[in-house]
Order: structure tokens, then sequence, then C-alpha cells
């Protein structure tokens, strides 16, 4: 950790394994709205979760957080776990009173290769993030800052914006929102995209000939 603090009340499940990163891009290709269709529009974050930042896309290996409220200690711990490819999910209980995230760990992200991360409470210092180009989400913005007591945990499940966060789950988000797909079902969810996709197309051209004609 880059801070001076004891971190032995925060528990960490220190392996799992992640997603190839040509899946995660793969599905990438495809916005939330279409994925979550195909998941029959469940495991969607809920509408509170909202990009705070004009880098809107974001697509990675769930990196799962759990913090006390108002409280980093286990975002610092846990980014000592950050491997490139990551999104941290930050179960912070929906507490909007209290930041838990700012631009010091916005800086720590990015030199760890973490893609973005998403809050379920509040962060600050989102001028200064939006300038780093960090794809943030979260509830709300607050100035006041967080306390670094733990407890905490790192890479076991959470629950995010009403989704279940396991560690590796693949996560892809946009200016709509966040769907999430388990690891275990990423490779199916993918071979369905294409048929939705094209079955979206055909209503589309159906629309257009209608107008024309």
């Amino acid at each position: 950790m880059y801070i001076n603090v004891s971190a032995d009340n925060i528990s960490v499940n220190p392996e799992w394994p992640r997603p190839p990163q040509n899946l995660v891009q793969s599905l990438a290709a495809y916005p939330p709205a279409l994925i979550g269709d195909v998941r029959n529009r469940l495991d969607m974050m809920s509408a509170d979760i909202r990009c705070l930042t004009p880098n809107a896309r974001l697509a990675g290996a769930i990196l799962p957080i759990q913090v006390w409220e108002g409280d980093n200690l286990a975002i610092h711990r846990g980014l000592d776990e950050a491997k490139p490819g990551d999104v941290l999910v930050i179960a912070g209980n929906g507490v909007t009173n209290r930041s838990v995230f700012g631009g010091i760990l916005a800086e720590i992200c990015l030199s760890k290769g973490v893609t973005g991360v998403i809050i379920d409470g509040a962060v600050r210092d989102i001028e200064e993030i939006n300038d780093m180009g960090l794809a943030l989400y979260a509830k709300a913005t607050v100035p006041a800052g967080p306390s670094k007591n733990g407890p905490g945990a790192v890479g076991k499940p959470v629950a995010c914006g009403n989704v279940v966060c396991n560690p590796g789950d693949i996560v892809i988000g946009d200016h709509d929102g966040i769907v999430v797909v388990p690891q275990s079902e990423a490779f199916g969810t993918l071979h369905r995209l294409p048929h939705q996709e094209d079955m979206e197309r055909q209503i589309r051209d159906r629309v257009k000939a209608t107008v024309t004609d």
C-alpha cells in the first residue's frame, strides 16, 4: 500500500481466475443494453450507479471490494491485488455522505492498469479524475473524505447496484449503465449476441423500408 496504515482487518482472497482478455474485449464490442437483453434483462446495475466521467466505456474483470461505510482502507489494500484489465467494483452500502475514492486512488489505479472503477457510494476530485481519463461510475460526488480504519474485504463476492459481483466476473459499461456477466456464462452470452444484434438490425431495416415506401 502507498499509505502507512495497518490493513490487518481487511480480509483478502489473493487469487482467482481472470477471464481471457480477448473474451472481455469481444463482449465489450456490444453495448450493455444488448448484452442485458440476451441475459433476459438481468444482471444490470441500478440506474443510480451512473457514469461521472466523459470516458464512459468500461470493460474488464471484476476485482470486488467491500468497504466499511465511509472508509476506504480496503480499496488501498485491494489495489495491491489489482492486475491490468481489472475493474474495481466497490460495495459502499450506498453511503453518499463520505467519499471513498478520489484523485490519489485514481492515480494508483492507472499505474496498476485498472480500466475503471464502479462504486455503490460517493467519490470526490471528479474534475481531476476526468483529466486522468479513468472511467468512473458512482452514486454521487461529495467533498468529504473517508476514514482509513477498515474493516473490509478484497476478492470476495459483493453486492453493487443490486447485482452480485464475483471476482473474475466480466463487467461492461457505457452511458446507459452497467451489465455484469458471470465468468461461467461469458462464452454462452457472447455466442447469443450476434443473433440478437441481427434481429434488431432486421427490425430497423423494416422500419426504414416502411418510411421510404
